[in-house]
């Protein structure tokens, strides 16, 4: 294939779901044409729930009034073209803001949601139908915690698999055409962290720490306590996996390990609260450097890069503010939360801003999502997709 034709294929690659295509912050290719010009912007309502693209649509997870809202728009033009809308009585007890935490995920033309209020839900990508609903708080028990519920659904193996934090049950895996649950694991408390896949098992960032399932029975393989000592903290960031390793961090004094699977019971290569302690956004990998930000958001973080089987730290950079980090190609998107946007070329030896400009006007915490030509990223007052 030549280079000109992979270019053109990545202009239409979709961002389907949290943390994109391969659920890891990375859209790939080498030299992906960064945006100049704003496409469109749409009103939003509340939530922190990150855009997704799929299906030459931008699905957007919001709430306006008492209402959850799934809305799809054309990705060229920004038209409307569906929405779906249930009630809801979520309440932000910190006055945060009492919109849903996360963002949609797209599989096989049905689109999947889980709303504040521990509400999972099954869209028709095509016409925005109701397939089917799981009321995951009255059914199962899910409790509110600290800001509602705050998992991006994992889709694999025709299975829907998110963090509950039942009365029952932690873990949930629910048929993902019926919405039938399938099987419950543990009886942690749920966290902020969405759950990912590697070739050795379902890996969940649980409130207690690092959890390892059987893909198809959902039996506990590997548990590794790993939280903060105070009430009053979050594990956020989901895990990394580069094979048989796995990357997992945490702020509020946690810190970071890294696990090697490639052995039973697994290798803990390193673990410190030095080198990578990840509030909520989940940091990227190249070429085996883990690029992300460390310390806590209220305080200021610093951009490092991290070598990951040894914990090395190359390099960090004062950031004067938090946000989320997403590779591009070669590049890094720094996403600001004051919605500045800045292009990085990171290597281990140094770092290069090669640009930077202000997108958003509203305060970012959600992750931009990029495909059809396209970067579009959410602030709390719109969305807005840049050319």
């Amino acid at each position: 294939m030549s280079p000109q034709l992979w270019l053109g294929l990545l202009a239409f690659l979709d961002w389907p779901q949290f943390l994109g295509p391969t659920r890891n912050g990375i859209y790939p290719g080498a030299d992906v044409k960064w945006p100049t010009q704003i496409a469109w912007t749409r009103e939003v309502g509340h939530g922190f729930a990150g855009p997704v693209i799929a299906g030459g649509k931008v699905i957007l997870f919001h709430r306006k009034g008492l209402r959850e809202i799934v809305e799809a728009f054309d990705a060229q033009t920004g038209k409307p073209i569906w929405d779906f809308q249930y009630p809801t009585t979520y309440e932000d007890e910190f006055g945060f803001d009492d919109g849903p935490r996360s963002a949609p995920t797209v599989v096989d033309g049905v689109v999947y949601t889980y709303g504040a209020q521990g509400m999972l839900h099954a869209i028709d990508l095509a016409t925005g139908k109701k397939l089917w609903h799981a009321d995951l708080q009255e059914w199962y028990g899910a409790k509110k915690g600290f800001f509602g519920t705050g998992c991006s659904p994992l889709v694999a193996n025709g299975r829907v698999h998110v963090i509950v934090g039942g009365k029952s049950f932690g873990i949930g895996s629910f048929d993902a055409k019926t919405g039938k649950l399938k099987w419950g694991a543990t009886r942690h408390e749920a966290s902020y962290s969405s759950p990912v896949e590697a070739a050795f098992g379902l890996v969940f960032f649980t409130r207690r720490g690092l959890v390892v399932t059987d893909k198809e029975t959902g039996k506990v393989t590997y548990e590794m306590p790993w939280r903060s000592r105070g009430a009053t903290s979050v594990n956020a960031a989901s895990p990394v996996i580069d094979g048989n390793l796995v990357f997992v961090s945490a702020s509020y004094g946690v810190g970071a390990a890294v696990l090697d699977f490639s052995t039973q019971p697994p290798v803990k290569l390193w673990a410190n609260d030095d080198t990578l302690s990840a509030h909520y956004a989940t940091p990227v990998l190249k070429d085996g450097w883990l690029y992300g930000l460390h310390g806590m958001a209220q305080t200021g973080q610093e951009l490092r890069a991290v070598e990951m089987k040894t914990g090395k730290v190359a390099w960090g950079m004062k950031t004067m503010g938090a946000g989320t980090v997403t590779l591009i190609g070669n590049d890094l998107l720094f996403l600001r939360d004051d919605g500045q946007m800045f292009r990085v070329r990171p290597t281990p030896e140094k770092l290069d801003v090669l640009s930077n400009s202000k997108i958003a006007e509203g305060k970012v915490r959600a992750y931009p999502a990029i495909g059809n030509g396209l970067i579009c990223m959410r602030d709390t007052k719109s969305l807005t997709c840049v050319k």
